[in-house]
């Protein structure tokens, strides 16, 4: 019987939408996890679409002992100067043994934080990120790829790979349940396999 976990998602002002979904939706619905929203201070705040998420916990390690995992999702304000710092929880989190994870500016926070001192990472690109959180601890562990990169129970990933960012995640947070994962991959896969989609799209575009 599969034990149901907790992961926390790191959510501030200007988050963007299309980074969470596949994680949150699969790993409440697959794998009967529950997902906790984490603001700064638990307040509302608004993503890039203009939707406002409620935050039910702020981003202190003390509130937040029951996580598994963690999830930083991006945002452009972690580039900013007043980014909330959330070094603490990720570190609380990483340090017990869970999984942590940073999607597109979230990786920011898992730089600044120390965690990518000895693991393959990557982000939006090496300029980019080094021209956020220069000499960052482990920089020259950083890894040019489109999707997800995963080292131990770390996962980072570019803003356009939420894909591979929810399965890497899952897999790290429930490696017990291969067949799942296998089967989630493919079903996130088929709209791709063959260029199908994409090829209907331009096929649609230029019969008009």
């Amino acid at each position: 019987m599969m034990t149901a976990r907790t992961i926390g998602f790191v959510f501030i002002q200007g988050f963007a939408d299309w980074e969470f979904g596949f994680l949150s939706g699969a790993a409440s619905d697959w794998f009967a996890t529950r997902p906790v929203a984490l603001t700064p201070k638990g307040e509302p705040v608004v993503s890039i679409g203009g939707f406002e998420l409620v935050g039910r916990r702020g981003l202190t390690p003390e509130e937040s002992r029951d996580l598994h995992a963690v999830a930083v999702i991006g945002s452009d304000h972690w580039a900013a100067k007043s980014h909330p710092d959330v070094a603490p929880l990720l570190v609380s989190v990483a340090e017990r043994g869970g999984v942590v994870g940073g999607i597109c500016a979230g990786t920011l926070a898992l730089a600044r934080a120390g965690l990518f001192r000895d693991r393959a990472h990557t982000s939006n690109g090496r300029d980019w990120i080094l021209g956020h959180v220069p000499d960052y601890p482990g920089a020259e562990r950083y890894c040019d790829v489109p999707h997800a990169v995963v080292d131990r129970r770390l996962i980072s990933a570019p803003g356009s790979a939420p894909g591979t960012f929810a399965i890497a995640f899952l897999e790290a947070l429930y490696p017990e349940q291969k067949k799942q994962i296998v089967q989630m991959r493919t079903m996130f896969a088929s709209e791709y396999r063959d260029g199908g989609a994409l090829a209907a799209a331009g096929g649609d575009s230029s019969s008009r």
